[in-house]
């Protein structure tokens, strides 16, 4: 026969305290990976979302707002879920208050 056979050799016993040690020093990068992640991406991205809410919130009639579109106008009617907004002389469009992206300084248009 071309191959002998091999046999395993055991190693010593850890002790139960080692065993604890180790399987924790294992999952430590995991939990800093999430700690990272967490005031890196989660934290910031909530932070951002409660200004927008509150933003969006205290818009008023008369404001002047950029939408995600990218148009531009003045307030002239607000309800519950919806803006009202002129953005030529005579035209106005309606659009969801979460389409807000910014409230302009008074004066900029």
């Amino acid at each position: 026969m071309l191959i002998s056979s091999a046999f395993a050799q055991t190693a010593p016993a850890a002790a139960a305290g080692n065993d604890i040690m180790s399987s924790l020093q294992g999952m430590l990068p995991l939990v800093l990976m999430f700690v990272v992640l967490y005031f890196v991406m989660i934290r910031p991205q909530m932070k951002r979302q409660k200004e927008h809410k509150a933003m969006i919130e205290a818009i008023a009639k008369g404001d002047e707002i950029a939408t995600a579109g990218g148009l531009l106008g003045k307030v002239t009617k607000l309800a519950e879920a919806t803006v009202t907004i002129e953005i030529a002389t005579g035209v106005e469009v309606q659009l969801q208050r979460q389409a807000v992206v910014q409230v302009l300084p008074k004066g900029t248009l």
